[in-house]
């Protein structure tokens, strides 16, 4: 075998990614999109909305085209829509697909929908270039994505919201929830002073300014459902951004998704999630361009298995899962012999998430593991193409889990592999990668495999938080979610702790070893790291 040098990048969400126009490595010089072109707007610079999609479609030989990082919102920048649609507009002609995300059109980016000053006249007006758009290129493809915007939980999300979210969001998510549990179910006595309490505890103009902005959004949304139900878009995703079951997301996703299913539902779909929706889009243009239909069989860990509802989302991750299949243009199928992928999903017997940096996700098999891993191993051993969906935990993967595949040299047997941020994200993201892998080389799919677990695993579950832990005696002055004078510090003790664990953890075929490790922290904080991993062949 000749020396071999495999490099590729890994985050869990935000990054950023300093070429343009075209993002990632060269497009493969085999493959069946080989001479296509696909534009793409992403919700932001994230690295696995931006660079980590675009790698899966250039691995079949495509040409993606990603506006410059200076138009894309970042950390602190919205990202600029006018500059976007001139960008899409100067980049469209002969392409096969034109994927776009329908926040970054009208806000800028994700973290811009949350926090801009636009007026409804404006946004509509943005809304409806898209209409334009598609009358210019009648005959181009258009894919959109757009989310419902998330309710998070009080001052954790503070940074990312509205000022005044850091002293009163936990009275503002509260005080939605109780309305949404009002439409569903009613309320009790107590709900009811609870929610005269809320209210009265909440300055009206914070109350209105939030909900303002959420009712511009849900019009704008409402539009594009009824533009892909008249043809304007091949196919629009929405998904809903961190959420519950009460909440002011799960309540306007509610509305939203009657107006669908009144609409017709054959163009568009409403489901939780925000950061793989990308990928899912990008997977179905190509899939729509080769006229390829895949089939999936998804099977769930014993317990409560599908009807599991995950942290961060608002819906069973059953119903998930099956809305992803179906915005990716595949058919789920009941019977693994027929199916392209088998989807394994693992999730906790008794349908409770835990968080990834939690002590308790250990390497010691839990109740459910064996049986799970002993599952994967089944389906591998009779020659299925497997993917698996580690869900158990939330933000990273199951160490016990990962110890199982490890130990029964499962961990390049598989067609994909997802762990990286809420259950929904791990599951959209994979399942876009993986309906694609089979069209690809089997050192195409152990690279993607590789990004997954240096992120998921290596990362996000366990050096991470080692490095977190470290922070006091670094030098510099700096905290976990600004790491200003540390961030360097930090970096190079977390590529060290990567090399280390990738080491120990991962069985590399083709004889490939760790040569180096680069890590760094575009958006000066530690929730995400980009990673470079270099592998040398000690053969």
């Amino acid at each position: 075998m000749n020396k071999k040098v495999l490099s590729f990048l890994t985050a869990l969400c935000l990054g950023t990614a300093s070429f343009m126009p075209l993002a990632g490595a060269a497009p493969a010089a085999e493959g069946p999109g080989v001479g296509k072109k696909i534009v793409y707007v992403p919700i932001d610079n994230r690295p696995v909305n931006e660079k980590q999609t675009v790698a899966v479609a250039e691995k079949l030989g495509y040409e993606v085209l990603v506006p410059p990082n200076e138009l894309l919102g970042q950390r602190e920048g919205y990202g600029l829509p006018d500059e976007l649609w001139q960008w899409l507009e100067e980049n469209a002609r002969g392409a096969q697909a034109a994927v776009v995300s329908s926040d970054a059109m009208l806000y800028g980016s994700l973290v811009g929908s949350r926090k801009h000053d636009l007026s409804a006249e404006k946004i509509m007006e943005r809304a409806e270039r898209f209409k334009a758009f598609h009358e210019k290129y009648p005959r181009l493809p258009l894919y959109a994505f757009g989310t419902i915007m998330r309710t998070p939980r009080g001052a954790a999300a503070s940074s990312e919201e509205p000022a005044y979210y850091k002293t009163h969001g936990d009275q503002i998510f509260a005080y939605t929830a109780l309305l949404d549990k009002k439409e569903m179910q009613g309320l009790s006595r107590k709900d009811k002073k609870q929610l005269e309490k809320l209210k009265a505890e909440i300055p009206p103009e914070y109350l209105e300014d939030w909900l303002n902005r959420r009712a511009k959004n849900y019009d704008a949304n409402e539009r594009f459902l009824t533009l892909a139900e008249s043809g304007v878009f091949n196919y629009f995703l929405l998904g809903c951004d961190d959420s519950a079951v009460p909440s002011q997301t799960h309540r306007e996703s509610r509305h939203l998704e009657e107006l669908g299913q009144t609409l017709g539902k054959t163009r568009s779909v409403v489901t939780s999630g925000a950061d793989e929706l990308g990928m899912l889009m990008v997977s179905r243009a190509i899939h729509d361009n080769l006229r390829d239909v895949p089939f999936v069989y998804a099977e769930y860990a014993k317990g409560k298995g599908a009807e599991t509802i995950p942290s961060y989302t608002n819906e069973k991750i059953g119903e998930s899962v099956d809305k992803a299949i179906s915005a990716l243009g595949a058919i789920k199928v009941n019977n693994p012999k027929r199916a392209d992928l088998v989807l394994l999903v693992s999730t906790n017997p008794d349908g409770k998430t835990g968080e990834a940096i939690s002590p308790d996700n250990t390497t010691k098999f839990r109740k459910g593991t064996k049986a799970f891993v002993e599952k994967v191993d089944n389906y591998v051993q009779q020659g299925y193409p497997v993917a698996v969906a580690d869900i158990a935990f939330g933000n990273g993967a199951d160490n016990a889990l990962m110890e199982g595949l490890r130990q029964k040299s499962l961990q390049f047997r598989l067609q994909g592999y997802g762990g990286w941020n809420t259950a929904t994200n791990s599951t959209g993201f994979l399942l876009g990668a993986a309906t694609l892998a089979n069209k690809m080389s089997k050192e195409d799919v152990a690279d993607l495999l590789y990004t997954r677990y240096t992120d998921d695993w290596a990362y996000q579950a366990n050096v991470r938080q080692q490095v977190a832990n470290m922070l006091g005696s670094l030098p510099g002055e700096g905290n976990y979610s600004t790491l200003d004078t540390k961030k360097q510090p930090a970096a190079e003790k977390t590529a060290a702790l990567l090399k280390d664990f990738l080491q120990r953890n991962l069985c590399f075929p083709w004889g490939l070893k760790v040569k180096e490790v680069h890590a760094a922290f575009p958006w000066n904080r530690m929730f995400e790291c980009d990673s470079q991993v270099v592998l040398k062949d000690e053969k």
